[in-house]
Parts: structure tokens; sequence; C-alpha cells
């Protein structure tokens, strides 16, 4: 009786780890404010257009999309860097299907600042990867574009300085050490904003190795009870959902 007590004790402590691994939560590093949510690689999506091949656009209209397919979204935010018309900027992958290919030109701004990346999830793993070394192939059911890889084998960006005076809002995801994906968003409001190597440094003390920029200042991140108010427009959108895939 008293085992089965304490492995039921454990589940419950286990299912509510699990819980509060899916909603957001307020981190505050080094003076700077994050919100930021953790989940498995099964509970990734990404998302650029509808069933009928229209475009989101909105967080709302991604929400809806994703609860028609039976979904439940507990988060959504801004996916990479985008071109006019809502069209990502380099490669997106949705349920399995290349929407956008991958982009290796050289350019301005931060979707060129080489070394930029990927980050997807292939065969239930989630990987953030340089570009140069996506080689595409079967495995991968969502993938999004950005730029600049904000981490890579635990290293920061070589052009990132530590004394930059560039501090703004800016969102991103990771991938730790133990395989879950991190994705933070600096709070709005807030006195000091993270440079670019601060960003880095925070994926770092959560547990990442690899880690990519996603967004500046148009950037949002929607949870529960927020999900159904319009915003910015984007062209990819990342959720994540509260039940893994089988």
């Amino acid at each position: 009786m008293k085992m089965h007590m304490a492995l039921t004790a454990v589940w419950l402590f286990s299912c509510a780890v699990a819980a509060a691994a899916q909603e957001i939560t307020k981190v505050e590093e080094a003076g700077i404010s994050y919100r930021v949510i953790v989940a498995a690689p099964s509970q990734i999506r990404v998302v650029w257009k509808d069933e009928k091949q229209n475009q989101l656009k909105q967080i709302p209209a991604a929400d809806a999309y994703l609860r028609r397919n039976g979904e439940d979204p507990v988060m959504i935010t801004n996916g990479g860097i985008y071109e006019p018309g809502l069209v990502p900027s380099g490669l997106l992958i949705q349920e399995g299907k290349e929407m956008n290919p991958v982009n290796r030109r050289k350019g301005k701004g931060n979707f060129f600042l080489q070394p930029n990346g990927i980050f997807l999830i292939r065969d239930g793993k989630a990987e953030v990867l340089d570009t140069v070394d996506y080689r595409g192939g079967t495995g991968v059911s969502f993938a999004v574009q950005s730029g600049p890889l904000l981490l890579k084998g635990g290293k920061t960006h070589p052009v990132f300085k530590a004394n930059s005076k560039y501090r703004l809002h800016r969102n991103g995801t990771g991938v730790r050490k133990d395989g879950k994906v991190i994705i933070a968003i600096t709070d709005f409001r807030q006195a000091k904003l993270p440079t670019l190597h601060d960003f880095a440094d925070f994926f770092r003390r959560k547990g990442c190795d690899d880690a990519l920029f996603l967004d500046g200042d148009i950037s949002l991140m929607r949870g529960r009870g927020e999900l159904g108010k319009r915003g910015n427009p984007f062209a990819s959108m990342i959720a994540v959902v509260a039940e893994a895939r089988g």
C-alpha cells in the first residue's frame, strides 16, 4: 500500500512538472525580464498557411487553424524573419511539406549575419543547426530558418560584442542538452533590454549549446487567455501544444 501511494505521488508530481513546463513563465536574468516556455519536441508546431493554403498572418488565425486540427495551443510566437508579402526569408517546413526553400544567399540584415541557422524537428528530435549543415532529407516535420545563430556548439556568434550599444526587444529558440526546446522573448516596457551577446548568454545559462535568433521589435508571445488577441502580422509562427503526438 505504501509503495502504491509512493508511486502515485511520484506520478502526480511528474504530471505537475510536465504541466508546468508547458506554460509561459517569467524569468529574470542579469536585470532583464523574459517570458519563457519549455516544451518537448513533439509539442512543437511551425505554421504559415492553413488547409486552403491561405496565409495565417495573425496569432488568432494560427490558434484557430491548430484547433481545427485537434490541437490545444498553449503558446504561439512569431517564427523567423520574413520578406514583404509575409513570405518567410528562408526554409519553412510545415507538417513535413517544404513550403519555402532554404536560403543560402548573401545579403544584409540579421537574417544574413552568418552563420544563420535553422530550427527543426526531425524524427521526433529538435535541432538548431547552421544553415550550411542542412542537407534536407526525410524525417523533418517542421522547420524554420532565421538568423543569426545565437549559439553554435556552445560558442557565441563571432560577430556579437559584449559591449554593444544595441539593446532591443528579441525572441529566439534553443535546444537544451536534455533535448527540450526553450523559447524566450524579452518583456516589453522594461528599463533594460539585451544585446545579441546577452541574448546568447541567456540561452547558454538555460542549458543550450545551440540557439537561434527569431526576430526583433515586432515579436510577440501569446499564452492561454491571450491567443485571441490580434497584433503584428507574421509569416511563420511557432506553437507549443498541450499534448505531444504519439
